[in-house]
């Protein structure tokens, strides 16, 4: 058995009630009636119309207020096509002026300076005795010993480079510019300890050598607390890769390994 669909009635299909839209409908209304009122007094009592012309001219007026109720729909959708199409403005200018900005940002990127490549590793091996030590004296100017200075040259006594560390210590080096077949031997060691500690007051007492070390020379350096920086080392402290040579022999003060360090 087909159960019948009961049909919205007219009333059914109307809109919810909303007072201010009727308040604003009445008022409206009142307000034409009013406006319409009054003209028609005056109209009326100055073409001295009959009274029957005048209700003609009110129901008129009445007619004019309801065609203009029932065109509030359109009215409305007049209006969001309206804002509509002032947002659709707006949004063409904002998009404007992000391609705008956008633009500025890519032309300003294109006109910093490319940075240069960095520099190549120092090759010490081909500097001469004198230009190797002042780069070791620039390397510690670099990294903190802002009074470095080489002192090498005759009656030197072991001492190439004197610097003050950081942290107030007192570092002497030693530089042996020796190609890759001369290392440092136990003789020159030797002749640095019997200095480094009694004539410059070393607190960090450090040799650098192009050429490397020889075993015997290592044994010495470890028993007298000196430092010896070979061609690894020194690479890897110039490319800051490893720790300056007097934060090496804090760690070594503290019992602790220290990278870069030469070893037999």
């Amino acid at each position: 058995m087909a159960i019948p669909i009961r049909r919205r009635t007219v009333l059914e299909r109307r809109t919810p009630f909303d007072l201010r839209r009727t308040t604003f409908g009445f008022a409206l209304i009142a307000l034409i009636v009013a406006g319409g009122g009054m003209g028609l007094r005056a109209a009326w009592r100055g073409t001295g119309l009959p009274p029957a012309a005048a209700v003609v001219l009110v129901l008129l007026g009445f007619v004019v207020a309801v065609l203009v109720l029932r065109r509030r729909r359109r009215a409305r959708w007049v209006a969001e096509t309206v804002t509509e199409a002032a947002y659709g403005i707006v949004d063409a200018g904002l998009a404007e002026l992000d391609a705008a900005e956008a633009a500025r940002a890519e032309a300003r990127a294109r006109a910093v300076p490319e940075l240069p490549e960095p520099a190549h590793p120092v090759d010490y091996a081909q500097l001469d005795p004198y230009a190797f030590e002042e780069a070791v004296a620039d390397l510690c100017r670099r990294d903190g010993c802002a009074d470095a200075e080489v002192v090498g040259g005759a009656g030197d006594l072991g001492a190439d480079v004197l610097a003050t560390t950081p942290d107030g210590r007192r570092l002497v080096v030693q530089c042996k510019r020796y190609g890759p077949d001369n290392r440092a031997g136990s003789q020159d060691l030797q002749r640095f300890g019997g200095t480094c500690y009694a004539v410059h007051e070393a607190d960090v007492a450090l040799v650098v050598s192009t050429g490397g070390f020889t075993e015997p020379a290592l044994d010495y350096a470890e028993q007298c607390a000196i430092l010896c920086y070979g061609p690894e080392e020194l690479a890897a402290w110039s490319e800051g890769a490893a720790p300056p040579p007097w934060e090496a022999a804090v760690a070594v003060d503290a019992g602790e390994p220290a990278a870069g360090l030469s070893g037999p």
